[in-house]
Order: structure tokens, then sequence, then C-alpha cells
């Protein structure tokens, strides 16, 4: 009785991990690079960029958040797709100002 037991016992510990082992190869998890649920669309290149309320045009990155719908412009100061300021010698940092949104949920209506 007590050999049977510990047969029974290897064969679940064994199955057990025989579950574990195959769980990634039949349900695979997919790839992230960040675990954030951002969800970020970059328009490609530059383009002109115009606040709604008339305070600002230049040139910059144009950036759709598609979990909002919140459409952002990033300045970039220049035809290039990054910020550059040539009177440093410092990265710049370019800090967004809101353009517009898309109504992502009309298209289910």
């Amino acid at each position: 009785m007590h050999r049977l037991l510990q047969t029974l016992l290897l064969f679940i510990v064994a199955v057990s991990l025989a579950i574990i082992a195959f769980r990634p190869i039949i349900t695979p998890v997919p790839a992230r690079a960040d675990d954030s649920n951002r969800n970020l669309y970059l328009e490609p290149g530059a383009a002109v960029l115009r606040a709604p309320d008339g305070t600002q045009q230049v040139n910059g990155k144009v950036v759709i958040d598609m979990n909002t719908g919140n459409i952002w412009g990033f300045p970039t100061m220049g035809a290039q797709p990054y910020p550059i300021d040539n009177t440093r010698t410092t990265p710049p940092t370019s800090r967004p100002f809101l353009l517009g949104k898309f109504d992502f949920g009309a298209i289910h209506r």
C-alpha cells in the first residue's frame, strides 16, 4: 500500500510538471515591450502642427493615443522627426500639446 501511494504521488508530480512545461507551447503569452496599456500610433515623418487655439504653429510629430483617440503634437522645431536644439549640448525634451480627438466610439454606433 505504501509503495502504491508513493507511485501515485510521483505520477501526480510528473503530470503537474508536464502541464507547467507544456502550457506556454499550447497557449503562448504574447511578447510585449512594456507592461503599460498604452497603444500609441506615431505618424511617419514630420508635419506642420497647428494648435486649435491658434497660439502656435510648429513642425513636429503627430502621435495618436489609440485608447482615447487623443491626437497629440510633439514639436521638433524643424522638418526632422525628433527634437533638435542647436543652441544646447543636451538633448531637448519635446512637450506635447493636444491637437484634437478621434471619436473611435462612433464607429460602432
